[in-house]
């Protein structure tokens, strides 16, 4: 597939979405490569990070450091974990860094409730397997069985959703870097139905490739669903992803990302700056439950995230459009933050309400005036 194959696709993958800038790194990079890796540490860093000279955009905005040694872990024989509050981007994060060091962030695993070892490590395909019984033919790859066979780093989306007796699947690739396919050993020998190694069958043990390393995310608000057994977790290095720390930089994130979501939703106008300064101030202080003059507010339960700013920026400029061929305004803000308060609990809808209230008031300007105006918009 082309890059010019996903101008019709909503989210292509990052090796797609910056093939451009993935080659010219490629091009650039003298740089000591770990053995099955597609660029250097430091050409891959420069991918997340950007780099002006070449025309590399940066696509993560946090602390730098976290990504050296988020990239030094994958080169070791260690697993890497990404924590932290939801909204952070990780996902974002494991994405980019996959697509750096194995050319591909499609080989991911979706933890939940109901993800099984299937999912994560191979399947059959039952007609083939039931006419002509176990063989490579009838097996069907899973994220894990791919990522070791080709030596490719494997993201793990939200694994502690996962039941524990799933997540400890990954021990024995981990720390041995194998993978056994017992169907596969050849015809059972002995009282005990065991195959001795040496006579399994060659496709029976599949060993990690250089290159192969897995990336899992966790968020904070789940790690107690399912905690890692203590054995797994000492297969990973743990890295946490703090929230964006600067008004600045946290607004022209949303902007950016806004902007892009609305043009590719057909949005025909950018979003108004003095809209997303109140929006980005408002999940701030709510986030933190302390305005910029240092008063104490109630905190949300809701997650007030970086990407549910986006998230919202994005409706916000699609109710303006679509409604009324315009940008979108404050009002907007009011009516979309509605859904994004009213996840987790009820009481969020009244805490919201109290901070139109009370915090809205306090402000100067226009877009604070109508964000005031419109509390009223407030379900219930």
């Amino acid at each position: 597939m082309t890059h010019d194959d996903t101008t019709d696709h909503q989210r292509p993958p990052a090796e797609l979405r910056f093939a451009a800038e993935l080659e010219r790194l490629r091009e650039d990079d003298t740089g000591p490569r770990p053995p099955g890796w597609a660029l250097s540490l430091t050409a891959a860093r420069r991918f997340v990070v950007g780099d002006e000279a070449l025309g590399v955009t940066r696509k993560f905005v946090g602390d730098t450091s976290l990504i050296d040694r988020a990239l030094v872990t994958l080169a070791t024989s260690r697993g890497l974990m990404l924590v932290g509050e939801p909204g952070t981007a990780k996902s974002l994060l494991s994405e980019l860094i996959a697509a750096a060091v194995s050319g591909t962030s499609t080989l991911t695993i979706q933890g939940g409730a109901a993800t099984t070892e299937d999912q994560i490590k191979y399947s059959w395909n039952y007609a083939l397997l039931v006419s002509e019984g176990p063989s490579t033919r009838s097996l069907v790859p899973a994220p894990l069985l791919e990522g070791m066979a080709a030596g490719k780093v494997v993201r793990f989306e939200e694994i502690t959703r996962c039941p524990l007796e799933v997540q400890d699947s990954l021990l024995s690739p981990l720390s041995d870097r194998v993978l056994a396919i017992p169907e596969l050993a050849g015809p059972f020998r002995g009282v005990r139905g065991v195959v001795p190694p040496q006579e399994a069958g060659p496709d029976a043990m599949v060993f990690a490739r250089e290159g192969f390393n897995v990336i899992a995310t966790a968020n904070t608000r789940d790690r107690g669903v399912n905690e890692m057994s203590a054995a797994l977790k000492r297969r990973f290095n743990f890295e946490t992803v703090f929230p964006i720390a600067d008004f600045a930089t946290e607004l022209e994130l949303v902007e950016a990302e806004a902007g892009r979501l609305l043009e590719r939703s057909g949005v025909g106008v950018a979003p108004r700056r003095d809209v997303l300064e109140v929006l980005v101030t408002t999940f701030r202080e709510l986030r933190n439950a302390t305005t910029e003059d240092g008063r104490s507010m109630d905190r949300l339960s809701s997650v007030m995230s970086t990407a549910e700013a986006v998230s919202v920026a994005h409706a916000v400029g699609v109710r303006g459009w679509f409604l009324r061929g315009e940008a979108g305004g404050a009002a907007d803000i009011v009516a979309c933050l509605a859904g994004t308060a009213a996840k987790d609990s009820p009481d969020d809808l009244t805490r919201l309400r109290r901070y139109l209230e009370q915090q809205a008031p306090r402000r100067d300007g226009e877009q604070w005036r109508a964000l005031h105006a419109a509390r009223h918009l407030l379900p219930g």
